[in-house]
């Protein structure tokens, strides 16, 4: 039998660090003063707290249940490995080689929570598709990459909810927007903000001749209410209504329900189509708008302090931050981190993890 002393020494000071940096007394106090909360009457008088306090309770009790099956996995793997060399068993070598792989893939996913540090990294994201250059083609591109973003979500169990999808005017799409839900959903889509690049023989050029093709990701942080951050006058705004299009599904009114909404100081355009009415539609629109603004104002307020403290030696790293290359040959490449794969079609079905842990790593080591 391969011996797994070390391997599962070092898997048990992952676990002692992650219940460190999560930090399980805290967590513990903070679930159980919740709980003594949560059963207190009247906690449903004032909705607003009481969604607060349920809201981190849920996280704070996923965590804890996480570190203690991270714990207790462990724990398994020594018991069984430890029995196993006593008694000279080699047939439970898989069994101990598969525990101790899922608890390093397991660690590997919690530790990145350590990599995030800003203020809305834990929460939702507003997300926009845009195509660029490349015609027929860039639109396609666009909705390819809508596609592989919902994918994504899906495979992590995240919630979306798509708002607005402009149709192409031969093919694919032109823009769209989504709102994805879940925890860290801000923080791990942050990694995908840029010009996405894709090599291709054209499906739409009748000689089939290799096209170059850009669309844009952008993420913004979702809040429920942003009239904390910004006010917005009604005189600001031109509010439009039109025809809902495109694939939308059962739930698309054939009236002109859909909205787009128009911030006249700032030329912010934002618009929704998805939900039953003209006037659920506005709301929804409405909030998308107040995330924006929001947003607005921080990357104002974060340039005038970069401006403070001077010019920086590196502004960007160009105008795209992959490739997509189907031919001649096939590989996806970040262009900041250098990581590639070359299972394109696994990618473009929403495996991005790798990409996204790469870059959040690799942010963090120009930030250190």
């Amino acid at each position: 039998m391969r011996d797994y002393d070390a391997d599962l020494a070092a898997l048990g000071k992952r676990v002692s660090e992650a219940e460190a940096y999560l930090n399980l007394d805290a967590l513990r106090t903070r679930i159980a003063e919740a709980e003594r909360e949560m059963s207190r009457p009247g906690l449903w008088d004032d909705p607003e707290s009481a969604k607060a306090i349920t809201t981190a309770y849920g996280r704070d009790k996923d965590d804890a249940d996480l570190l203690a099956s991270l714990r207790s996995k462990h724990s398994d793997a020594e018991a069984l490995y430890q029995l196993a060399t006593e008694e000279e068993d080699e047939s439970v070598e898989e069994e101990i080689a598969d525990l101790v792989r899922d608890l390093g893939r397991r660690l590997d996913a919690l530790e990145l929570r350590a990599l995030f540090s800003g203020e809305y990294d834990e929460g939702d994201a507003v997300c926009e598709i845009h195509s660029g250059e490349g015609g027929t083609d860039a639109q396609d591109w666009a909705e390819m990459m809508l596609r592989m973003y919902l994918r994504w979500a899906e495979r992590r169990g995240f919630d979306v909810e798509l708002d607005e999808a402009s149709p192409g005017q031969e093919a694919g799409i032109q823009s769209a927007t989504f709102i994805v839900k879940g925890r860290f959903a801000y923080g791990l889509l942050c990694a995908e903000r840029g010009v996405h690049r894709l090599v291709r023989m054209s499906p739409f050029d009748s000689a089939h001749r290799r096209q170059t093709s850009f669309s844009s990701f952008d993420v913004t942080p979702f809040v429920e209410d942003a009239s904390r951050d910004v006010e917005i006058d009604d005189k600001d705004l031109r509010i439009d209504t039109y025809r809902s299009s495109g694939a939308g599904g059962q739930h698309v009114n054939v009236t002109d329900s859909a909205v787009r909404i128009t911030h006249l100081p700032t030329g912010l355009v934002v618009s929704c189509q998805n939900e039953r009415s003209q006037f659920q539609n506005k709301a929804r629109a409405m909030q998308i708008l107040g995330a924006k603004l929001a947003e607005l104002g921080r990357q104002q307020r974060r340039a005038e302090l970069e401006g403070l403290s001077g010019p920086k030696a590196e502004i960007s790293w160009g105008s795209q931050i992959r490739s997509y290359v189907l031919a001649p040959y096939r590989m996806v490449k970040d262009l900041r981190t250098d990581h590639q794969e070359g299972n394109v079609d696994g990618v473009l079905d929403g495996d991005l993890d790798e990409f996204i842990d790469a870059f959040l790593r690799w942010q963090r080591e120009r930030a250190g």
